[in-house]
Protein backbone atom coordinates (compact mmCIF):
# COMPACT_ATOMS: atom_id res chain seq x y z
CA UNK A 1 0.00 0.00 0.00
CA UNK A 2 1.55 3.28 -1.02
CA UNK A 3 0.88 6.64 0.52
CA UNK A 4 1.08 9.94 -1.37
CA UNK A 5 1.37 12.82 1.05
CA UNK A 6 1.76 16.38 -0.22
CA UNK A 7 2.78 18.95 2.34
CA UNK A 8 2.93 22.59 1.39
CA UNK A 9 5.17 24.44 3.78
CA UNK A 10 5.36 28.19 3.71
CA UNK A 11 7.23 29.07 6.85
CA UNK A 12 8.00 32.60 5.77
CA UNK A 13 4.31 33.37 5.16
CA UNK A 14 3.38 31.87 8.57
CA UNK A 15 0.89 29.49 6.90
CA UNK A 16 2.12 26.79 9.24
CA UNK A 17 4.11 26.92 12.46
CA UNK A 18 7.50 25.36 12.83
CA UNK A 19 6.13 22.77 15.31
CA UNK A 20 3.39 21.80 12.89
CA UNK A 21 5.91 21.51 10.10
CA UNK A 22 8.06 19.19 12.20
CA UNK A 23 5.02 17.11 13.10
CA UNK A 24 4.05 16.77 9.45
CA UNK A 25 7.62 15.85 8.58
CA UNK A 26 7.68 13.09 11.24
CA UNK A 27 4.30 11.87 10.04
CA UNK A 28 5.58 11.75 6.46
CA UNK A 29 8.66 9.81 7.52
CA UNK A 30 6.49 7.33 9.45
CA UNK A 31 4.11 6.76 6.52
CA UNK A 32 6.95 6.41 4.02
CA UNK A 33 8.76 3.99 6.34
CA UNK A 34 5.75 1.76 6.92
CA UNK A 35 4.96 1.87 3.21
CA UNK A 36 8.47 0.61 2.51
CA UNK A 37 7.97 -2.36 4.88
CA UNK A 38 10.30 -0.86 7.47
CA UNK A 39 10.29 -2.48 10.88
CA UNK A 40 8.56 -0.73 13.78
CA UNK A 41 10.32 -1.53 17.04
CA UNK A 42 9.99 -0.47 20.65
CA UNK A 43 12.05 2.54 21.66
CA UNK A 44 14.19 1.19 24.48
CA UNK A 45 15.10 4.28 26.45
CA UNK A 46 17.98 4.25 28.88
CA UNK A 47 16.63 4.04 32.42
CA UNK A 48 18.22 6.81 34.46
CA UNK A 49 20.96 9.25 33.55
CA UNK A 50 24.49 8.10 32.70
CA UNK A 51 27.31 8.91 35.08
CA UNK A 52 28.59 11.78 32.90
CA UNK A 53 25.19 13.49 33.01
CA UNK A 54 24.90 13.01 36.78
CA UNK A 55 28.32 14.64 37.33
CA UNK A 56 27.04 17.79 35.60
CA UNK A 57 24.07 18.16 37.97
CA UNK A 58 24.19 20.68 40.79
CA UNK A 59 24.02 19.68 44.46
CA UNK A 60 20.38 20.79 44.69
CA UNK A 61 19.43 18.71 41.63
CA UNK A 62 21.17 15.64 43.03
CA UNK A 63 19.38 16.07 46.39
CA UNK A 64 16.04 16.34 44.54
CA UNK A 65 16.80 13.08 42.69
CA UNK A 66 17.68 11.30 45.95
CA UNK A 67 14.43 12.51 47.54
CA UNK A 68 12.45 11.23 44.52
CA UNK A 69 14.17 7.85 44.63
CA UNK A 70 13.57 7.49 48.37
CA UNK A 71 9.88 8.31 47.90
CA UNK A 72 9.64 5.78 45.07
CA UNK A 73 11.44 3.18 47.20
CA UNK A 74 9.02 3.83 50.08
CA UNK A 75 6.03 3.28 47.75
CA UNK A 76 7.46 0.03 46.39
CA UNK A 77 8.23 -1.18 49.90
CA UNK A 78 4.66 -0.57 51.10
CA UNK A 79 3.25 -2.16 47.96
CA UNK A 80 5.46 -5.22 48.35
CA UNK A 81 4.56 -5.58 52.03
CA UNK A 82 0.85 -5.73 51.15
CA UNK A 83 1.47 -8.41 48.53
CA UNK A 84 3.62 -10.68 50.73
CA UNK A 85 2.08 -13.89 52.02
CA UNK A 86 2.58 -15.13 55.59
CA UNK A 87 5.15 -17.60 54.32
CA UNK A 88 7.08 -14.78 52.63
CA UNK A 89 7.08 -12.70 55.82
CA UNK A 90 8.80 -15.54 57.66
CA UNK A 91 11.64 -15.38 55.15
CA UNK A 92 14.78 -13.88 56.70
CA UNK A 93 15.41 -11.57 53.76
CA UNK A 94 11.99 -9.95 54.00
CA UNK A 95 12.02 -9.98 57.80
CA UNK A 96 15.20 -7.92 57.65
CA UNK A 97 13.76 -5.58 55.03
CA UNK A 98 10.61 -4.80 56.99
CA UNK A 99 11.99 -4.96 60.53
CA UNK A 100 10.61 -2.05 62.58
CA UNK A 101 13.01 -2.12 65.48
CA UNK A 102 16.46 -0.76 64.58
CA UNK A 103 18.24 -2.85 67.21
CA UNK A 104 16.45 -5.95 66.02
CA UNK A 105 17.47 -5.11 62.48
CA UNK A 106 21.12 -4.80 63.43
CA UNK A 107 21.10 -8.08 65.38
CA UNK A 108 19.32 -9.89 62.54
CA UNK A 109 21.77 -8.39 60.07
CA UNK A 110 24.67 -9.73 62.09
CA UNK A 111 23.10 -13.18 62.39
CA UNK A 112 22.22 -13.39 58.72
CA UNK A 113 25.66 -12.15 57.66
CA UNK A 114 27.43 -14.75 59.77
CA UNK A 115 25.07 -17.45 58.52
CA UNK A 116 25.67 -16.41 54.91
CA UNK A 117 29.42 -16.48 55.44
CA UNK A 118 29.18 -20.01 56.83
CA UNK A 119 26.90 -21.34 54.08
CA UNK A 120 28.18 -19.37 51.10
CA UNK A 121 28.57 -21.65 48.11
CA UNK A 122 31.80 -21.48 46.10
CA UNK A 123 30.65 -21.14 42.49
CA UNK A 124 34.18 -20.72 41.12
CA UNK A 125 34.75 -24.49 41.22
CA UNK A 126 31.23 -25.56 40.26
CA UNK A 127 30.38 -27.31 37.00
CA UNK A 128 27.24 -26.35 35.07
CA UNK A 129 25.14 -28.13 32.49
CA UNK A 130 22.46 -26.77 30.14
CA UNK A 131 19.11 -28.55 30.59
CA UNK A 132 15.40 -28.40 29.92
CA UNK A 133 13.12 -28.56 32.97
CA UNK A 134 9.49 -29.67 32.64
CA UNK A 135 7.36 -27.93 35.27
CA UNK A 136 3.71 -28.59 36.11
CA UNK A 137 1.58 -26.13 38.07
CA UNK A 138 -2.01 -25.15 38.83
CA UNK A 139 -2.12 -21.41 38.34
CA UNK A 140 -5.41 -20.47 39.97
CA UNK A 141 -3.69 -19.35 43.21
CA UNK A 142 -0.97 -17.30 41.48
CA UNK A 143 -0.59 -14.01 39.66
CA UNK A 144 0.79 -15.62 36.50
CA UNK A 145 4.10 -17.15 35.48
CA UNK A 146 6.38 -14.15 35.03
CA UNK A 147 8.03 -12.28 37.91
CA UNK A 148 6.38 -8.96 38.76
CA UNK A 149 7.67 -5.91 40.62
CA UNK A 150 4.59 -5.59 42.80
CA UNK A 151 4.01 -9.27 43.62
CA UNK A 152 5.99 -12.27 44.81
CA UNK A 153 3.06 -14.60 44.28
CA UNK A 154 4.07 -15.76 40.78
CA UNK A 155 5.30 -19.12 39.50
CA UNK A 156 8.74 -17.75 38.58
CA UNK A 157 9.19 -16.13 41.99
CA UNK A 158 8.68 -19.49 43.71
CA UNK A 159 10.77 -21.32 41.12
CA UNK A 160 13.81 -19.04 41.35
CA UNK A 161 13.58 -18.93 45.12
CA UNK A 162 13.81 -22.73 45.09
CA UNK A 163 16.66 -22.74 42.52
CA UNK A 164 18.79 -20.33 44.56
CA UNK A 165 17.93 -21.93 47.89
CA UNK A 166 19.09 -25.34 46.62
CA UNK A 167 22.23 -23.75 45.08
CA UNK A 168 21.35 -25.04 41.62
CA UNK A 169 21.94 -21.55 40.18
CA UNK A 170 23.99 -18.60 41.37
CA UNK A 171 21.47 -16.01 40.16
CA UNK A 172 18.75 -15.59 37.57
CA UNK A 173 20.90 -13.19 35.55
CA UNK A 174 23.68 -15.79 35.10
CA UNK A 175 21.44 -18.84 34.60
CA UNK A 176 20.85 -18.55 30.81
CA UNK A 177 17.11 -18.82 31.46
CA UNK A 178 14.34 -18.98 28.84
CA UNK A 179 10.71 -20.04 29.22
CA UNK A 180 8.57 -21.73 26.61
CA UNK A 181 5.30 -19.89 27.23
CA UNK A 182 4.25 -17.03 29.46
CA UNK A 183 0.96 -17.90 31.16
CA UNK A 184 -1.31 -15.24 32.65
CA UNK A 185 -2.98 -15.01 36.04
CA UNK A 186 -4.91 -18.20 37.00
CA UNK A 187 -3.67 -20.10 33.89
CA UNK A 188 -2.18 -23.56 34.57
CA UNK A 189 0.42 -25.69 32.80
CA UNK A 190 0.94 -29.41 32.62
CA UNK A 191 3.99 -28.98 30.41
CA UNK A 192 5.74 -25.66 31.01
CA UNK A 193 9.33 -26.07 29.80
CA UNK A 194 12.27 -23.85 30.69
CA UNK A 195 15.90 -23.96 29.54
CA UNK A 196 18.50 -23.12 32.17
CA UNK A 197 22.09 -23.76 33.31
CA UNK A 198 22.14 -25.83 36.53
CA UNK A 199 24.94 -26.90 38.83
CA UNK A 200 26.32 -30.33 37.96
CA UNK A 201 28.38 -33.00 39.69
CA UNK A 202 30.30 -33.77 36.51
CA UNK A 203 32.69 -31.86 34.22
CA UNK A 204 31.34 -30.80 30.78
CA UNK A 205 33.25 -33.46 28.83
CA UNK A 206 31.50 -36.35 30.61
CA UNK A 207 28.07 -34.87 31.34
CA UNK A 208 26.32 -36.76 28.52
CA UNK A 209 27.64 -40.17 29.59
CA UNK A 210 24.94 -42.56 30.76
CA UNK A 211 26.65 -43.01 34.14
CA UNK A 212 26.90 -39.23 34.62
CA UNK A 213 23.20 -38.75 33.84
CA UNK A 214 22.12 -41.56 36.17
CA UNK A 215 24.34 -40.27 39.01
CA UNK A 216 23.53 -36.59 38.45
CA UNK A 217 21.93 -34.37 41.08
CA UNK A 218 18.25 -35.24 41.53
CA UNK A 219 17.11 -31.87 40.21
CA UNK A 220 13.37 -32.58 40.38
CA UNK A 221 13.46 -34.17 43.83
CA UNK A 222 15.61 -31.35 45.22
CA UNK A 223 13.36 -28.63 43.84
CA UNK A 224 10.07 -30.33 44.73
CA UNK A 225 11.06 -30.47 48.39
CA UNK A 226 11.12 -26.67 48.60
CA UNK A 227 8.47 -25.79 45.99
CA UNK A 228 4.74 -25.48 46.81
CA UNK A 229 2.75 -28.68 46.20
CA UNK A 230 0.88 -27.16 43.26
CA UNK A 231 4.16 -26.19 41.52
CA UNK A 232 6.26 -29.27 40.82
CA UNK A 233 9.15 -30.27 38.57
CA UNK A 234 8.28 -33.38 36.50
CA UNK A 235 11.46 -34.18 34.56
CA UNK A 236 14.72 -32.77 33.20
CA UNK A 237 16.60 -33.25 29.93
CA UNK A 238 20.36 -32.85 29.30
CA UNK A 239 21.12 -30.81 26.17
CA UNK A 240 24.06 -31.00 23.79
CA UNK A 241 23.95 -27.33 22.79
CA UNK A 242 24.66 -24.63 25.42
CA UNK A 243 22.37 -22.16 23.60
CA UNK A 244 19.34 -24.40 23.06
CA UNK A 245 16.33 -22.27 24.04
CA UNK A 246 12.96 -23.36 25.40
CA UNK A 247 11.54 -20.22 23.83
CA UNK A 248 13.16 -19.91 20.42
CA UNK A 249 13.51 -23.64 19.67
CA UNK A 250 9.90 -24.50 20.46
CA UNK A 251 8.08 -25.19 17.18
CA UNK A 252 4.57 -25.79 18.55
CA UNK A 253 2.64 -25.00 21.70
CA UNK A 254 -0.61 -26.80 22.52
CA UNK A 255 -3.19 -25.38 24.93
CA UNK A 256 -6.40 -26.88 26.25
CA UNK A 257 -9.35 -24.82 27.42
CA UNK A 258 -11.81 -26.86 29.54
CA UNK A 259 -15.51 -26.00 29.61
CA UNK A 260 -18.94 -27.57 30.41
CA UNK A 261 -21.36 -28.28 27.57
CA UNK A 262 -24.20 -26.26 29.07
CA UNK A 263 -26.45 -25.11 26.24
CA UNK A 264 -23.64 -25.02 23.65
CA UNK A 265 -23.92 -26.42 20.13
CA UNK A 266 -20.69 -28.46 19.97
CA UNK A 267 -20.84 -29.29 16.19
CA UNK A 268 -21.21 -25.56 15.40
CA UNK A 269 -18.18 -24.78 17.56
CA UNK A 270 -16.16 -27.44 15.73
CA UNK A 271 -17.20 -25.95 12.39
CA UNK A 272 -15.96 -22.56 13.59
CA UNK A 273 -12.68 -24.19 14.68
CA UNK A 274 -12.14 -25.42 11.12
CA UNK A 275 -12.10 -21.79 9.93
CA UNK A 276 -9.33 -20.96 12.43
CA UNK A 277 -6.72 -23.36 11.06
CA UNK A 278 -4.62 -21.18 8.77
CA UNK A 279 -1.66 -18.82 8.58
CA UNK A 280 -3.42 -15.51 9.13
CA UNK A 281 -3.54 -12.17 10.92
CA UNK A 282 -5.22 -12.72 14.31
CA UNK A 283 -5.40 -9.07 15.41
CA UNK A 284 -9.17 -9.43 15.96
CA UNK A 285 -8.62 -12.46 18.22
CA UNK A 286 -6.21 -10.98 20.77
CA UNK A 287 -5.41 -8.04 22.99
CA UNK A 288 -3.04 -5.87 20.96
CA UNK A 289 -0.03 -4.71 22.99
CA UNK A 290 1.49 -2.33 20.46
CA UNK A 291 3.13 -0.35 23.29
CA UNK A 292 5.38 -3.38 23.91
CA UNK A 293 6.56 -3.39 20.31
CA UNK A 294 4.27 -6.15 18.99
CA UNK A 295 3.17 -5.01 15.52
CA UNK A 296 3.04 -8.37 13.71
CA UNK A 297 -0.12 -10.34 14.49
CA UNK A 298 0.30 -13.09 11.91
CA UNK A 299 0.43 -16.56 13.42
CA UNK A 300 0.35 -20.11 12.04
CA UNK A 301 -2.51 -21.87 13.80
CA UNK A 302 -1.84 -25.53 13.09
CA UNK A 303 -4.91 -27.23 14.58
CA UNK A 304 -8.06 -26.51 16.57
CA UNK A 305 -10.67 -29.02 17.74
CA UNK A 306 -13.35 -29.51 20.39
CA UNK A 307 -13.28 -32.87 22.17
CA UNK A 308 -15.15 -34.51 25.06
CA UNK A 309 -13.10 -35.10 28.22
CA UNK A 310 -14.71 -38.48 28.87
CA UNK A 311 -15.59 -41.27 26.43
CA UNK A 312 -18.98 -41.84 28.08
CA UNK A 313 -21.27 -38.79 27.97
CA UNK A 314 -24.52 -38.24 29.84
CA UNK A 315 -25.93 -35.90 27.18
CA UNK A 316 -26.45 -33.18 29.78
CA UNK A 317 -25.11 -29.69 30.36
CA UNK A 318 -22.64 -31.10 32.90
CA UNK A 319 -20.58 -33.03 30.33
CA UNK A 320 -17.05 -31.59 30.14
CA UNK A 321 -15.30 -30.70 26.89
CA UNK A 322 -12.05 -28.99 25.95
CA UNK A 323 -10.83 -26.86 23.08
CA UNK A 324 -7.38 -28.07 21.99
CA UNK A 325 -5.49 -25.52 19.93
CA UNK A 326 -1.95 -25.67 18.58
CA UNK A 327 0.21 -22.98 16.96
CA UNK A 328 3.83 -22.00 16.53
CA UNK A 329 3.27 -19.07 18.90
CA UNK A 330 0.34 -17.23 20.45
CA UNK A 331 -0.63 -13.61 20.95
CA UNK A 332 -1.68 -12.01 24.22
CA UNK A 333 -5.12 -13.41 25.24
CA UNK A 334 -5.45 -15.06 21.80
CA UNK A 335 -6.93 -18.35 23.03
CA UNK A 336 -9.26 -16.60 25.48
CA UNK A 337 -10.55 -14.33 22.68
CA UNK A 338 -11.01 -17.31 20.36
CA UNK A 339 -12.91 -19.14 23.11
CA UNK A 340 -15.15 -16.12 23.69
CA UNK A 341 -16.16 -16.11 20.02
CA UNK A 342 -16.64 -19.91 19.98
CA UNK A 343 -18.98 -19.66 22.98
CA UNK A 344 -21.10 -17.12 21.09
CA UNK A 345 -21.18 -19.55 18.15
CA UNK A 346 -22.12 -22.42 20.48
CA UNK A 347 -24.95 -20.31 21.94
CA UNK A 348 -26.18 -19.73 18.33
CA UNK A 349 -25.74 -15.99 18.72
CA UNK A 350 -23.16 -16.00 15.93
CA UNK A 351 -22.65 -18.16 12.83
CA UNK A 352 -19.45 -20.21 12.45
CA UNK A 353 -18.58 -18.01 9.44
CA UNK A 354 -17.99 -15.06 11.81
CA UNK A 355 -14.50 -16.49 12.38
CA UNK A 356 -13.68 -16.05 8.67
CA UNK A 357 -15.11 -12.52 8.76
CA UNK A 358 -12.92 -11.54 11.72
CA UNK A 359 -9.81 -13.02 10.08
CA UNK A 360 -10.37 -10.81 7.02
CA UNK A 361 -8.46 -7.77 8.31
CA UNK A 362 -8.93 -5.86 5.05
CA UNK A 363 -12.70 -5.86 5.49
CA UNK A 364 -12.53 -5.75 9.33
CA UNK A 365 -9.30 -3.94 10.27
CA UNK A 366 -10.65 -2.98 13.70
CA UNK A 367 -11.55 -5.50 16.39
CA UNK A 368 -15.17 -5.48 17.66
CA UNK A 369 -15.42 -4.86 21.38
CA UNK A 370 -15.92 -8.10 23.30
CA UNK A 371 -14.57 -9.58 26.54
CA UNK A 372 -12.17 -12.57 26.47
CA UNK A 373 -13.21 -15.76 28.25
CA UNK A 374 -11.76 -16.19 31.76
CA UNK A 375 -8.25 -17.64 32.18
CA UNK A 376 -8.98 -20.25 34.86
CA UNK A 377 -9.79 -23.20 32.49
CA UNK A 378 -6.73 -22.62 30.28
CA UNK A 379 -3.81 -25.06 30.44
CA UNK A 380 -0.48 -25.20 28.57
CA UNK A 381 -0.75 -28.88 27.73
CA UNK A 382 2.19 -29.74 25.45
CA UNK A 383 5.29 -28.20 23.85
CA UNK A 384 7.14 -29.57 20.82
CA UNK A 385 10.79 -28.77 20.12
CA UNK A 386 13.08 -28.98 17.11
CA UNK A 387 15.96 -31.45 17.17
CA UNK A 388 18.69 -28.92 16.45
CA UNK A 389 18.77 -25.33 17.65
CA UNK A 390 18.79 -22.47 15.16
CA UNK A 391 20.84 -20.29 17.51
CA UNK A 392 24.61 -19.92 17.81
CA UNK A 393 27.05 -19.03 20.59
CA UNK A 394 27.67 -15.68 18.90
CA UNK A 395 23.93 -14.90 18.89
CA UNK A 396 23.34 -11.77 21.01
CA UNK A 397 21.34 -12.91 24.02
CA UNK A 398 19.17 -10.29 25.67
CA UNK A 399 18.00 -12.73 28.33
CA UNK A 400 14.35 -13.14 29.12
CA UNK A 401 13.56 -9.64 30.33
CA UNK A 402 10.38 -8.60 28.66
CA UNK A 403 10.27 -11.75 26.57
CA UNK A 404 6.94 -13.32 25.89
CA UNK A 405 6.97 -16.52 23.93
CA UNK A 406 3.29 -16.11 23.16
CA UNK A 407 3.77 -12.64 21.72
CA UNK A 408 6.56 -13.19 19.21
CA UNK A 409 7.53 -15.56 16.47
CA UNK A 410 10.50 -17.84 17.16
CA UNK A 411 13.73 -16.19 16.06
CA UNK A 412 16.65 -17.52 14.09
CA UNK A 413 20.03 -16.61 15.51
CA UNK A 414 22.54 -18.24 13.23
CA UNK A 415 24.13 -21.53 12.30
CA UNK A 416 24.06 -24.10 15.09
CA UNK A 417 26.83 -26.16 13.52
CA UNK A 418 29.34 -24.19 15.58
CA UNK A 419 28.16 -25.96 18.77
CA UNK A 420 27.17 -29.36 17.41
CA UNK A 421 28.73 -29.89 13.96
CA UNK A 422 27.54 -33.51 13.75
CA UNK A 423 24.06 -34.53 12.64
CA UNK A 424 23.33 -35.60 16.21
CA UNK A 425 20.28 -34.03 17.81
CA UNK A 426 20.74 -31.29 20.42
CA UNK A 427 17.98 -32.81 22.54
CA UNK A 428 18.18 -36.13 24.38
CA UNK A 429 15.60 -38.01 26.47
CA UNK A 430 13.59 -36.78 29.43
CA UNK A 431 14.98 -38.06 32.73
CA UNK A 432 12.28 -39.22 35.16
CA UNK A 433 12.60 -40.47 38.72
CA UNK A 434 10.16 -43.11 40.00
CA UNK A 435 10.05 -41.82 43.56
CA UNK A 436 9.49 -38.22 42.40
CA UNK A 437 6.70 -39.28 40.05
CA UNK A 438 4.97 -41.26 42.81
CA UNK A 439 5.15 -38.23 45.11
CA UNK A 440 3.86 -35.95 42.34
CA UNK A 441 0.93 -38.30 41.67
CA UNK A 442 0.19 -38.41 45.40
CA UNK A 443 0.11 -34.59 45.63
CA UNK A 444 -2.06 -34.30 42.52
CA UNK A 445 -4.46 -36.97 43.81
CA UNK A 446 -4.88 -34.97 47.02
CA UNK A 447 -5.59 -31.89 44.93
CA UNK A 448 -8.10 -33.89 42.87
CA UNK A 449 -9.78 -35.31 45.98
CA UNK A 450 -10.30 -31.86 47.46
CA UNK A 451 -11.96 -30.44 44.34
CA UNK A 452 -13.79 -33.66 43.49
CA UNK A 453 -15.46 -33.72 46.90
CA UNK A 454 -16.55 -30.11 46.45
CA UNK A 455 -17.77 -30.81 42.91
CA UNK A 456 -19.78 -33.87 44.02
CA UNK A 457 -21.39 -31.98 46.91
CA UNK A 458 -22.40 -29.12 44.59
CA UNK A 459 -23.69 -31.59 41.97
CA UNK A 460 -25.90 -33.31 44.55
CA UNK A 461 -27.34 -29.96 45.65
CA UNK A 462 -28.04 -29.08 42.01
CA UNK A 463 -29.76 -32.43 41.48
CA UNK A 464 -32.07 -31.80 44.43
CA UNK A 465 -32.87 -28.23 43.34
CA UNK A 466 -33.57 -29.29 39.77
CA UNK A 467 -35.97 -32.00 40.98
CA UNK A 468 -37.81 -29.48 43.17
CA UNK A 469 -38.14 -27.09 40.22
CA UNK A 470 -39.41 -29.87 37.93
CA UNK A 471 -41.93 -31.23 40.46
CA UNK A 472 -43.42 -27.86 41.38
CA UNK A 473 -43.33 -25.73 38.23
CA UNK A 474 -42.83 -28.00 35.19
CA UNK A 475 -40.63 -25.44 33.33
CA UNK A 476 -40.66 -25.49 29.52
CA UNK A 477 -36.84 -25.48 29.39
CA UNK A 478 -34.16 -26.67 31.73
CA UNK A 479 -31.86 -24.16 33.41
CA UNK A 480 -28.48 -24.51 31.69
CA UNK A 481 -26.26 -21.69 32.87
CA UNK A 482 -23.00 -23.63 33.25
CA UNK A 483 -21.23 -21.49 30.64
CA UNK A 484 -22.04 -18.08 32.16
CA UNK A 485 -18.93 -18.23 34.38
CA UNK A 486 -16.65 -18.38 31.32
CA UNK A 487 -18.05 -15.13 29.91
CA UNK A 488 -16.42 -12.55 32.13
CA UNK A 489 -18.86 -9.77 31.24
CA UNK A 490 -22.26 -8.34 32.06
CA UNK A 491 -25.07 -10.13 30.22
CA UNK A 492 -26.85 -7.54 28.02
CA UNK A 493 -30.64 -7.38 27.78
CA UNK A 494 -30.46 -7.55 23.99
CA UNK A 495 -27.60 -9.25 22.18
CA UNK A 496 -25.70 -7.18 19.63
CA UNK A 497 -23.90 -9.14 16.85
CA UNK A 498 -20.10 -8.91 16.88
CA UNK A 499 -19.74 -7.22 13.49
CA UNK A 500 -22.27 -4.53 14.47
CA UNK A 501 -20.50 -3.57 17.70
CA UNK A 502 -18.35 -0.55 18.38
CA UNK A 503 -14.80 -1.12 17.14
CA UNK A 504 -11.44 -0.78 18.86
CA UNK A 505 -8.74 1.43 17.40
CA UNK A 506 -6.96 0.07 14.32
CA UNK A 507 -3.41 -1.29 14.41
CA UNK A 508 -2.16 1.51 12.15
CA UNK A 509 -3.62 4.19 14.43
CA UNK A 510 -2.07 2.57 17.49
CA UNK A 511 1.35 2.39 15.85
CA UNK A 512 1.05 6.03 14.78
CA UNK A 513 0.05 7.02 18.32
CA UNK A 514 3.05 5.33 19.96
CA UNK A 515 5.43 6.67 17.31
CA UNK A 516 4.25 10.19 18.21
CA UNK A 517 4.74 9.35 21.90
CA UNK A 518 8.26 8.09 21.02
CA UNK A 519 7.39 4.75 22.57
CA UNK A 520 8.03 3.15 19.15
CA UNK A 521 10.56 4.06 16.49
CA UNK A 522 10.68 3.22 12.78
CA UNK A 523 13.89 1.53 11.67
Amino acid sequence: MRFLIIIRLSISNSHITRASALFCLHFLIFKMSTASNKKVVINKRVKGLPREALEKLSQTELIDKIVQLEAYNFQLRNLLQKKLTDQDKDNEEYALLFAKDTDATVSKDAKISSRQQQRKFDWSNAHRRHVLLKVSYFGWDYQGLACQEDSNDTIESHLFRALTRTCLIESRATSNYHRCGRTDKEVSAFCQVISIDLRSKHPPESQLDATSISSEIDYCGLLNRVLPKNIQCVAWMPLRSPVYSARFDCVARTYRYYFPKGDLDIPAMQEACNHLVRHADFRNFCKMDVHNGVTNYTRNLQSARVEACEETLTDSGYDMYYLEIQANAFLWHQIRCIMAVLILVGQKKEKPSVVTDLLDVEVNPCKPQYTPAIGLPLNLFRCDFRDKTTRSVTHPDAGDAGDDAMDTEPEVGGDSNAENPSKESDVTEWVYNEENLQKLIENTQCEWAQFSVKSTMIRNVLHQLENVLEDNFKPAEKVQAQVILLQDSVKPRQYQPLLERKRCESLENRIEHFVKKQRLIVK
